[in-house]
């Protein structure tokens, strides 16, 4: 079913996966997967193939992460956009539906936001940027962090991944602690600082309420990380057709933790049944 595949953007080598239905054509069913802040396609593993058996899926490792190309350079929202946007039209797919946690789930409104016409329902878990924003955080971030501060960050972020009860919580932190220490550049470092940074200074309060689309709005209900829990909230009063789902003792990677359930949960609300006469 999987077929890995790597494409040119904006002179960038990036590594992407294609798997899913083509016939009958209906692009509007086919799911752009956005990886999380530092993520890569293998976090998506366990949830890819119940999506793809009915829908087209495609999942990108952006700029800076897994195994696409790293460049040492400014990494913002708009350049993520911007990404995504260019693989849809190599692809020649017109309309999508976005899916994405955590800085995916940020990417997955911003671009609903943006381009309407391309993003006609929205899913989204636990989305980055849910929350005021700090424009003097960002500024300290972009000037003061480097590579001397990228491990202390990270071991402070893990502890907000994965519920303590879930059985592959240490499995999960091992395996993405290597994959850091394999990737680790001055492009990786760049993006992580980056990436941090501008969500800080955008929030997605500001541009909720305009927010059009029949949106899926997930959160695990032990993320409170950065005040996730209040943000994700506030987020479901401004959004004006959404649907709010809340899984009960899971936490942020919802990915990891419970992909079938997740992609169930998905899947109901793009193909919801049919009632019975």
């Amino acid at each position: 079913m999987s077929r890995m595949a790597w494409v040119e953007i904006d002179g960038l080598r990036l590594r992407y996966v294609d798997v899913g239905p083509r016939e009958p054509v209906d692009t509007s069913t086919t799911l752009l997967v956005i990886p999380g802040h530092t993520a890569r396609i293998e976090g998506f593993d366990d949830m890819i193939p119940a999506l793809a058996k009915h829908h087209r899926v495609l999942v990108l490792d952006l700029p800076g992460s897994g195994e696409s190309d790293k460049p040492d350079r400014r990494y913002d929202l708009r350049f993520y956009e911007d990404t995504l946007i260019g693989l849809l039209d190599h692809l020649d797919v017109d309309q999508a539906i976005p899916v994405g946690g955590s800085l995916g789930g940020n990417l997955v409104l911003r671009l609903g936001h943006r381009f309407p016409e391309r993003f006609p329902r929205l899913v989204l878990w636990a989305p980055g940027g849910a929350w005021k924003a700090r424009p003097w955080l960002a500024w300290v971030i972009d000037h003061a962090c480097g590579a001397w501060a990228f491990w202390p960050s990270v071991r402070i972020q893990s502890r907000y991944w994965y519920a303590d009860d879930f059985p592959g919580r240490q499995l999960g932190l091992d395996d993405t602690f290597a994959y850091y220490r394999r990737v680790m550049s001055p492009g990786f470092v760049a993006m992580y600082w980056g990436m941090a940074a501008d969500q800080i200074r955008h929030s997605l309060f500001d541009i909720a309420a305009d927010v059009d689309q029949p949106t899926l709005l997930m959160w695990g209900d032990q993320d409170h990380g950065a005040g996730m829990g209040k943000g994700v909230a506030h987020l479901h009063q401004l959004l004006p057709h959404d649907q709010f789902h809340v899984f009960a003792g899971r936490r942020h990677s919802l990915e990891a933790e419970i992909p079938d359930e997740l992609a169930a949960t998905i899947l109901a609300f793009l193909d919801p049944p049919t009632p019975t006469p």
